[in-house]
């Protein structure tokens, strides 16, 4: 499945329409399914949210499927690549997905 890279006006917005693509499940109250089974996991649609005026207001929604068809979210703020490692397991996944799309 070709993951797409959507951009919005807000998080919400996004999480709204992920919501209609019947993405529901809540990732990050099972953060440690995706750090401890990351293979189980593809990214298939990724929208980045960079504030207009705070760098820190910069967040990451990952559209996710796991290998047993649940699809859901994970949202990410800036301070999550540092304090979260399911943050950085995701966009790691993020970048190899990339890496072989090329290939």
């Amino acid at each position: 499945m070709e993951r797409q890279m959507y951009h919005y006006a807000t998080v919400t917005k996004a999480l709204e329409e992920l919501t209609e693509k019947g993405f529901t499940v809540d990732f990050n109250v099972q953060e440690n399914r995706i750090i401890n089974s990351p293979d189980d996991f593809e990214i298939v649609h990724l929208y980045r949210y960079e504030g207009a005026s705070d760098p820190g207001d910069e967040a990451m929604v990952f559209g996710i499927k796991s290998s047993t068809g649940e699809k859901g979210v994970f949202v990410a703020g800036l301070s999550a690549f540092t304090d979260n490692s399911a943050a950085m397991v995701l966009n790691e996944l993020s970048i190899k997905g990339r890496e072989n799309k090329d290939q």
